[in-house]
Parts: structure tokens; C-alpha cells; sequence
């Protein structure tokens, strides 16, 4: 698995003393009481995992399965909803994670929904944000790294559903991406 990195972006260490500032913000800027986050899946897990152990209040934790790249390396231009459940909002404060903001699409259409389904508010971490125009005008509230706009994987992000588990953010060789 490592053979098919090009190179290292983001290694370890670095991306845990990110999370760290992280998560004296997200303590500092929300109210007290109970946050509801929303981890999107399967990309956010890993850094929605090593942040919220982070954060030290309460949090109610819901997933939701939005899908958009279906297994290649650009979005498709569609989010979906595949889970017939959704994660009661009414009355909250949101904290929504993501692995990445590339085309702003996903985090616009979550935030949206959420606003529809009656937060109070929506915010949202994400662990990286491509540096590019979007298709939807949307930032992140909490960014770990800015990047260039290209394919990454690791810590969460994939290819074809490989490469979660690595333990920084890297580059695919160009020889492993068809």
C-alpha cells in the first residue's frame, strides 16, 4: 500500500497538532451544552475519530451516509442521500465533519438540509480544503490544511475505497490511478 505513494503530504504528527488547535476552537466558539455532530461517511471517520477525542464537553455523535465521487477521483456533480434516516437536528447546534472540501457540492447540500431539517446552526470542520473555485460558494468554519487541487488519499480519503487507513495524506502514483 505504501509502494503506490508518490509522496507524503501531510505526515502524522503534523496533522495532531492540527487537530489540537481544532479543537480548542470548536470549544471555545460553541455555546455550553450538548453539540450534535455529524460525521459524513466513510471519508470523515478517521479525522472525525482523533478530533472529537479532542473536544472536551459532551457530544451526541450521528453519521450520515452522503455519497458523490462513487469510487473515482472527481465528483460526480451529485450528492445523495442513500440513508432513509436523518440525524434529529430540530432546535440544535451542528458541528459537521468532512474529510474534504473540493467542489463545495457535499457540504453545501448537508449544511442545506440540516437548515431545512431546523438547526439553529450549522457549522463545519473539514481536514482539508482544495485550493480552487468551487461549484457551490461555500467555506469551511474549521479547516485543518489548505491543499492544492490534487487527488489526495489517506486519513479517511480514498481511492476506490483503498487507502483509508493510512496514517497521513498522500499522493497517489500516477501509475496506480486508471
Amino acid at each position: 500500500m505504501r509502494n503506490d505513494i508518490e509522496r507524503v503530504l501531510i505526515d502524522e504528527a503534523v496533522i495532531g497538532k492540527r487537530l489540537d488547535a481544532m479543537a480548542q476552537d470548536i470549544e471555545r466558539d460553541f455555546p455550553r451544552g450538548t453539540l450534535v455532530v455529524i460525521i459524513l461517511l466513510k471519508g470523515a471517520l478517521v479525522f472525525a475519530a482523533d478530533l472529537l477525542r479532542r473536544v472536551p464537553r459532551v457530544l451526541e455523535i450521528e453519521t450520515l451516509n452522503v455519497a458523490s465521487y462513487h469510487g473515482g477521483t472527481e465528483s460526480t456533480g451529485k450528492v445523495d442521500f442513500p440513508d432513509r434516516h436523518f440525524p434529529e437536528v430540530k432546535g440544535r447546534h451542528v458541528l459537521l465533519l468532512d474529510d474534504i472540501l473540493d467542489t463545495g457540492r457535499t457540504l453545501h447540500a448537508v449544511t442545506q438540509r440540516l437548515i431545512d431539517e431546523g438547526a439553529v446552526a450549522v457549522h463545519t470542520a473539514v481536514l482539508l480544503a482544495k485550493d480552487k473555485i468551487r461549484a457551490e460558494e461555500v467555506a469551511a468554519d474549521y479547516v485543518g490544511f489548505q491543499i492544492d487541487d490534487e487527488f489526495v488519499v489517506g486519513y479517511g480519503l480514498d481511492y476506490q475505497g483503498l487507502y483509508r487507513n493510512l496514517p497521513y495524506v498522500g499522493v497517489l502514483k500516477p501509475s496506480v490511478v486508471h
